[in-house]
């Protein structure tokens, strides 16, 4: 990726919210974007995130262990709804499916997967979006907000992939 990713990554969510991220737009909000040049990078702040959570929705087109960890944790969030797109979608072809698929429902996770590839992954970890950037199979930023507007957004994103996925 030629331009820096955290910068891709807010252009990409304030286009999709029409909200000002990095020029103090955000209001009273939270709003954290960290990139892989930073000493604690996307894939390093991802399990942080994901701590505690009670739910977990989301569009994913790569699967970062530090989800997969969380949503086969003994303490699994209540709520978790991930459609996988993509390479993750097509990880789930083939002989792995049902193996896959029984680890994941015995842990109350409902899985889709999507034809189609979406440019980021969107998450919603409780009160907050969580939406991440890959550059090939690597996380190269992530940001994360409790902006009503973008948690909306992840909501609506998750709804439309989700109505064209299939369930695993």
């Amino acid at each position: 990726m030629t331009e820096d990713a955290t910068a891709v990554l807010a252009r990409i969510v304030e286009s999709a919210t029409g909200v000002d991220l990095r020029g103090g737009g955000s209001g009273e909000r939270s709003v954290t974007l960290v990139g892989r040049d930073g000493e604690k990078g996307p894939v390093e702040r991802l399990p942080s995130l994901l701590t505690d959570a009670r739910s977990v929705v989301g569009v994913v087109p790569r699967i970062e262990s530090a989800l997969a960890d969380r949503l086969t944790a003994a303490d699994a969030p209540a709520d978790a709804r991930i459609v996988l797109t993509g390479r993750a979608g097509e990880r789930l072809t083939g002989p792995a499916r049902p193996a896959i698929r029984s680890a994941l429902a015995g842990h109350g996770v409902d899985l889709y997967t999507h034809q189609g590839d979406s440019p980021v992954g969107v998450l919603l970890v409780d009160d907050h979006a969580v939406v991440g950037l890959f550059d090939g199979p690597t996380l190269a930023a992530v940001l994360t907000t409790d902006h009503p507007s973008v948690r909306e957004w992840a909501a609506a994103t998750f709804q439309r992939y989700r109505e064209a996925a299939d369930a695993v």
